[in-house]
């Protein structure tokens, strides 16, 4: 009977309503039931029992994933929580399934994000530990110095994070753009590099994700191909869905 419970984030993300983080927030904030009780963090859940979120049964009925790329506008907020971001995704799109954001993009970039109901791959793709690529176009306000593209390559501490980021590809495009590929996913993080070596972004542009390129017009979306999905799941074949906590954070919990 064990092997069957199931804790009741993971099955939220299963059966596509949100990510675990955002079932997370729904338990914390009382809005989940369990045959009609509010659940602690971590409840596990039978196949019979019964699930509401905000009094709307939950069922675990699956029909095949959804997967899509979508060109985010800045102005918009990736979130999935409706009542509180009127600037939000979901609304955005308006996609006629529930569907939730993989990671974020924030509210003043721009760029290529992607959205799901599969809860099963959003960790796999965001593990900073599996070192999944993400590539970004970003113009800075003054000219870009020799020692600003060694100093981002080779890792800056952001000591608001207590984090130093990791060793990344930039590569000078002009003398006020350059592009970034990152394997993190730090809070704001190329916009904190940047601050911190006294350059200021002026537009930033996600161009890649993996092997899903930027390739609809602004406030556009597409499905995935078939060919790129193929090639998606390669990648993360090794990939873990596990937290993998650093030196650092294995001494501090707080981060």
């Amino acid at each position: 009977m064990e092997d069957q419970l199931k804790r009741i984030n993971k099955f939220l993300s299963e059966v596509g309503y949100c990510s675990r983080r955002e079932a997370d927030k729904l338990i914390e904030a009382g809005r989940v039931t369990i045959n009609g009780v509010i659940p602690e963090m971590g409840t596990k859940i039978a196949p019979n029992d019964v699930v509401h979120v905000d009094g709307v049964e939950i069922e675990n009925k699956k029909e095949s994933f959804v997967y899509l790329a979508f060109n985010k506008p800045v102005g918009i907020v990736c979130t999935t929580d409706t009542g509180v971001e009127k600037d939000n995704i979901i609304d955005f799109i308006n996609y006629p399934k529930r569907i939730f954001p993989i990671g974020r993009l924030d509210k003043p970039s721009e760029g290529l994000i992607l959205l799901t109901d599969d809860g099963d791959i959003v960790n796999k793709i965001l593990r900073a530990s599996n070192n999944h690529e993400k590539e970004y176009i970003v113009t800075v306000d003054k000219p870009i110095s020799q020692t600003f593209l060694e100093r981002m390559r080779n890792g800056i501490l952001l000591e608001e994070l207590k984090q130093t980021t990791k060793k990344c590809a930039v590569k000078k495009i002009n003398s006020h753009t350059f592009s970034i590929i990152l394997t993190q996913g730090l809070n704001r993080q190329i916009r904190r590099m940047c601050e911190y070596l006294t350059y200021e972004v002026e537009t930033l542009k996600r161009v890649r994700i993996m092997n899903i390129n930027l390739d609809m017009p602004i406030g556009e979306y597409r499905e995935l191909t078939k060919e790129e999905f193929i090639n998606l799941n390669k990648l993360l074949e090794d990939s873990t869905k596990e937290y993998k906590a650093t030196k650092l954070q294995k001494k501090d919990r707080r981060f």
